[in-house]
């Protein structure tokens, strides 16, 4: 490589002798016909210390710090293009699904490229297998393991541009001064990026070496920034994947079995079907049978009229009751410490149902499989998977296989997997057309992926004002993590604390990422996992709702035996000054002890994980005139009347951002609280589409909603995009319970209450609607 000079002079051959600063950073200049740049973070990998025996694993290293090590040797594959137009290019190796990081992607950008952010155009990289891990969208890591890598290729964008501009000008370096894209001299006359960007070309790649900025200077990163697509979200013209024109893509949907997963062994009518308007293609897949037509509707009349015979599914006859004992059998004991004799305990024992993780979006993606190739249009938080299980099912090379990523509408783990992809280039390929998939949202709850049934019970030991013994046991339906975490676990196995490398994937991940922030004595957190025949996901927050309600309801328990206020308990054992501080701060601005009436309560909980801690309180009205209101087609129930929540996520990029993600974490805790679960019977769900599956609707939305964002003197930001979830759940769950006078053992609390009339499974959808009109109000 040449060497060339970087800011103060050095060349990469002092570079290498030279130790790099805490802002310094080795890159690359790329060849190419514009200037474009990558960061290289292999150099300076962080060493981690041994684990101590008091402090949790997540303390020390947690799985923020598992997916960027494994993402860190592939960052110099990731670059910047500087465009003759002075805007900058930047295909980001995450899928945006609605969590907001274009934005904060290209404010992180033009930061460190002094480029006004509208001229920062970031797009989503289409399936990149030489990535490796560096192109998987999950654990609230995004912005965490890009942060740095993208700040460095901006840094070195800058730098060469104004090393070009020196010579255009006739000024040295240290004298030039870059703002708004252009490029300014002593004596007035200027350059903008635009005309520097074949300039600063390099014919060969080149080493160098760049200096972020100081947070002292930042002017774009930590102020409010609207989204980059908002205007178009609010005006339709966002284009999702059933926005796309692919030339003869045509309308798809897949007849599917009446019991979880089962299969289709022969069609009756398929002639029938075929004769139908509109309808150009008939044909059998593993997951169902597919039909082809001009229009969704035509699709839909179409399922509805096939006649199919059926393979029953693996949990044919099965319940949430059969689920649940099964769960009990595999239960891990609780096994106390030896404790002094005249130590009390409090015991507790909690079940979590299934609940669907379908987003807004329904799963779709759309196919053209040749005999030779394929591409696909998917939203997916893991492309590269997902093209090795579409190159399998076809049997064609990787290679052959295109996967492009398109921005989701939502995702909550369900975008993780590829099965709508896998499956369209299935039904593809059978066809010979290409086809535009799209689920129907009764097939979503029913045959979708889910959040696993869980148990968990907890015993707590006191004596003399102290909590001696703290124990959690986590069982749990098998949680499916064959969407790379699994193999980024193998892939970091060197690096895991001392005493992880002989658990499964499932148990690493719990390990990793479940912390109790409390001085607890001896507190011991262990997961069992049983039963894999379900669809099942990582739920936004994967374990951390249900262990964080169990664990918070408990130390209220705790408290009440202590007699202590819950408020105080808490702070006089919290070890972590920044859940604290958060604790403290919705304590003040929700007025904690406030005089309520009978029937309402407030509820405190915390939560410390990503790098960061949230705090939220609540309060819910229990009162039977609010729980038992009625709204047409609604579960009311309790509800929750204001919320506070106050997060600590480290350096913040955008503000604004991180608010709405605080207020989607709001509105997820109470639904996991209060009422959305999917109810197993006979081998099936009986949820279908969201007028049955009942998340937190705008009557159960608090009126009183305040978010506070913790300053904080970190350099680095952490995990948002699943930081509110956890400590919702739990305050809630604490507000009912102080407000009823009796504590939750199964979630959502409503569960046991049925309030809808089934849909039929078969047909397997319902008509379409032709009365929507009707129905508003």
């Amino acid at each position: 490589m040449t060497d060339v000079p970087a800011r103060g002079g050095r060349t990469t051959g002092d570079a290498e002798r030279a130790p790099i600063g805490r802002r310094a950073f080795i890159g690359y200049v790329l060849a190419g016909a514009t200037l474009a740049v990558a960061a290289d973070l292999r150099l300076g990998t962080p060493a981690h210390a041994a684990v101590p025996s008091a402090p949790q694993i997540p303390e020390l290293y947690d799985l923020e710090d598992l997916q960027t090590d494994a993402a860190r040797p592939t960052s110099a594959l990731i670059k910047i293009v500087l465009n003759e137009d002075g805007t900058a290019s930047f295909e980001l190796p995450r899928m945006e699904v609605g969590q907001g990081i274009t934005t904060s992607t290209a404010m992180i950008i033009a930061e460190e490229l002094d480029l006004p952010v509208d001229k920062v155009h970031v797009t989503l990289a289409p399936a990149r297998p030489e990535l490796v891990f560096n192109q998987l969208t999950g654990g609230s890591n995004s912005t965490v393991s890009t942060f740095t890598p993208v700040r460095v290729a901006a840094a070195i964008a800058r730098e060469s541009l104004l090393e070009a501009a020196a010579i255009e000008l006739g000024s040295a370096v240290a004298l030039l001064k870059s703002k708004g894209g252009v490029i300014y001299a002593p004596d007035g006359s200027s350059l903008s990026y635009g005309s520097l960007a074949t300039k600063a070309a390099s014919r060969t790649v080149k080493a160098v070496e760049a200096e972020l900025k100081p947070a002292s200077s930042f002017a774009v990163i930590g102020k409010p920034h609207g989204r980059d697509d908002a205007r178009l979200a609010v005006t339709g013209q966002k284009k999702f994947a059933m926005d796309l024109q692919v030339p003869d893509a045509l309308p798809t949907m897949v007849c599917r079995p009446p019991t979880l997963n089962g299969s289709p062994e022969s069609v009756r009518n398929r002639v029938t079907v075929l004769a139908m308007p509109g309808v150009t293609d008939v044909a059998m897949v593993d997951t169902g049978v597919a039909v082809r037509a001009k229009t969704f509707g035509q699709c839909i009349d179409a399922v509805r009229a096939l006649d199919v015979d059926w393979a029953p599914g693996p949990v044919e006859g099965e319940s949430d009751e059969t689920i649940l004992a099964r769960l009990r059998k595999a239960e891990l004991p609780l096994a106390v410490p030896k404790i002094p004799a005249l130590a009390e305990t409090v015991e507790a024992d909690f079940t979590f149902m299934f609940r669907s993780s379908a987003a807004l979006e329904p799963n779709c993606a759309i196919a053209d499989v040749r005999s030779d190739r394929a591409t696909v249009w998917a939203g997916l938080k893991s492309p590269i998977v997902a093209q090795g299980d579409i190159a399998k099912s076809l049997g064609l090379p990787q290679s052959a296989v295109t996967v492009n990523v398109i921005t989701g509408g939502g995702s909550f783990g369900h975008k993780l997997f590829g099965d709508a992809a896998i499956e369209a280039a299935k039904i593809s390929k059978a066809m010979g057309k290409p086809v535009k998939l799209m689920w129907h949202r009764a097939d979503e709850p029913r045959q979708g992926r889910v959040h696993p049934m869980a148990t968990s019970r907890i015993r707590a030991a006191y004596l003399a004002g102290e909590v001696l013994t703290f124990e959690q046991r986590h069982t749990s339906i098998v949680t499916d993590f064959a969407h790379g975490l699994g193999e980024m676990i193998t892939s970091t196995a060197d690096k895991l604390p001392t005493g992880l490398g002989g658990l499964g994937f499932s148990e690493t991940i719990f390990t990793l990422t479940q912390e109790l922030p409390y001085n607890f004595g001896v507190v011991t957190q262990l997961l069992s996992e049983t039963d894999a025949r379900f669809n099942t996901g990582s739920m936004r927050n994967i374990y951390s709702p249900d262990v964080a309600c169990a664990n918070e309801l408990v130390i209220d328990q705790l408290a009440r035996k202590m007699g202590r206020d819950p408020l105080a308990f808490r702070l006089a054992f919290l070890k972590n000054d920044r859940v604290k501080a958060a604790l403290r701060k919705v304590a003040d601005v929700g007025r904690w002890g406030r005089p309520m009436p009978a029937g309402m309560a407030q509820g405190i909980a915390v939560h410390s994980e990503y790098k960061g801690a949230t705090a939220v309180l609540v309060e819910i009205d229990c009162r039977p005139e609010t729980v038992n209101r009625k709204i047409h087609n609604a579960v009311t129930g309790p509800r929750v009347t204001k919320a506070v929540i106050a997060v600590d996520a480290g350096l913040v990029v955008n503000p604004e951002g991180l608010e709405a993600q605080m207020l989607g974490g709001v509105s997820d805790g109470i639904a996991l609280a209060l009422t959305s679960s999917l109810h197993l019977r006979d081998g099936h769900f009986l949820e279908a589409s969201w007028d049955n599956y009942f998340y937190t609707r705008q009557w159960n939305v608090p009126l009183d909603f305040e978010c506070v964002v913790m300053p904080s003197d970190s350099e680095q930001p952490g995990g948002a995009g699943e930081a509110g979830v956890a400590a919702s759940v739990a305050a809630v769950a604490c507000a009912y319970a102080r407000a009823t006078g009796t504590v939750p053992t199964r979630f959502p609390i409503n569960h046991d209450t049925l309030s809808f009339e089934v849909k039929p499974f078969i047909p397997p959808v319902p008509e379409s609607p032709s009365d929507g009109l009707s129905h508003t109000y």
